[in-house]
């Protein structure tokens, strides 16, 4: 794994405490939100932002196509033991 730059390690902090905010300020189900829409929608830009800004240097390094999954979401991927690899011409 690469070392991240500034830039990665600016935007990580800065998605974190906006994460942080929202769930410190969204009120139980039934109360008032109390942030404006257009701050709601602001904060959606922003993180969008983010983290597409992510996903360009995670690909710019090497690392794109990593997403967080479910337990039990289907892989797309199987592991297989090295013991279970073939030589060619082996049978």
């Amino acid at each position: 794994m690469t070392e991240l730059t500034k830039e990665q390690t600016i935007l990580i902090a800065m998605r974190k405490t906006l994460s942080a905010i929202v769930r410190d300020v969204t009120p139980p189900p039934g109360m008032r939100h109390p942030l404006s829409n257009a701050t709601i929608q602001d904060v959606r830009q922003c993180l969008g932002l983010i983290a597409t800004r992510e996903k360009e240097l995670a690909d710019e390094q090497g690392r794109g196509g990593e997403r967080p999954y479910y337990v039990d979401e289907p892989q797309t991927v199987s592991v297989v033991p090295v013991s279970r690899i073939k030589k060619p011409g082996e049978s």
